[in-house]
């Protein structure tokens, strides 16, 4: 079949690259992002999508909005039997959903309708979900709302991190695709309506959201912490003694909940280590990373850091 791939994010390149070298499939164009600045130097650079089919003759289409009737046109001249979306950051118009002669297909990194939206794999390690896992489905003009063609699961792990998930969910699509992409070349892929009276939703996260909130159990902090590596960082605001304000990423926490200290109280000492009070006991802060420095173990920080000793975190700052 000819396949159109249409993304941005660095989960869809497994699925990019499996079609790239199908001898199934013909993929016929990539539709992504346009170049944007990026780093300190605001160098110019093209999307991971686009670099990933460099040197093919694989044509790229890098619109500012697909809805614009000059994409959809550029669009409809790649003549698709499928377009496959991942990842891509834009809910597609009717005039593209149009287009395939046989489907327009989203592969979500959730088990939908649990986790609509743009964060979904954050989402379900905060939630503390048993797993995860990618849904294949048709898409239509809402936000995740598509009938189900199939879905591939895997269990979250009890130390499971934002990153590890997304690498083991970027795994599983390309073997999840090429099941669904049999289906519908076949005239066989289901079409299971979502329930959406169990839907939630997981919006779009920005650096702010990393923001520990301390007034919440401690088992909620820890995964959310682990949720948050490395997108967008778990991390609290300390003050020292003189006013000093430097931010601490948050890479690991150790729920203790026979602590006694008050929501957001920190205590740092050689004994106890770097705990932060929640509303049910504390958080033993054992990998992080201080403003200006490394990388490192909490009671490392501490021989080399004892102002600590005597700071105070910041409450309720964006």
């Amino acid at each position: 079949m000819r396949v159109v791939f249409i993304g941005t994010g660095d989960i869809g390149l497994p699925v990019l690259r499996s079609l790239l070298e199908s001898e199934a499939h013909e993929l016929t164009g990539v539709v992504t992002r346009p170049d944007r600045p990026v780093g300190r130097h605001q160098c110019i650079q093209p999307p991971p999508v686009k670099a990933a089919v460099a040197g093919s003759v694989v044509p790229v289409l890098q619109p500012e909005r697909i809805k614009h009737d000059d994409a959809v046109r550029q669009i409809q001249a790649l003549a698709p039997d499928v377009i496959v979306v991942m990842a891509y950051g834009q809910i597609l118009p009717r005039a593209v959903l149009d287009i395939p002669r046989i489907a327009c297909v989203n592969l979500h990194a959730s088990l939908l309708p649990r986790h609509r939206g743009a964060a979904p794999i954050q989402a379900a390690i905060a939630a503390g979900d048993r797993e995860s896992g990618i849904t294949v489905m048709h898409m239509d003009e809402g936000l995740d709302t598509g009938d189900i063609i199939l879905k591939s699961t895997l269990p979250i792990a009890p130390d499971e991190t934002g990153g590890s998930l997304h690498d083991r969910l970027a795994k599983v699509a390309p073997d999840t695709l090429e099941e669904a992409l049999r289906l519908l070349a076949g005239g066989r892929a289901p079409r299971v309506a979502q329930d959406n009276a169990l839907a939630t939703y997981a919006p779009k996260l920005d650096r702010h959201n990393g923001l520990i909130e301390w007034r919440q159990p401690c088992d909620v902090i820890e995964r959310t912490i682990r949720a948050f590596d490395p997108w967008p960082g778990a991390y609290a605001v300390l003050r020292d003694s003189t006013g000093l304000e430097r931010k601490l990423k948050i890479f690991r926490g150790r729920v203790i909940i026979e602590a006694k200290l008050a929501a957001g109280a920190l205590l740092a000492s050689s004994s106890a280590g770097l705990l932060v009070g929640t509303v049910d006991g504390a958080l033993s802060l054992t990998d992080v990373q201080l403003e200006g420095k490394k990388r490192m173990p909490a009671r490392d920080l501490l021989r080399g850091s004892t102002w600590l000793e005597n700071a105070v975190v910041v409450a309720d700052r964006a």
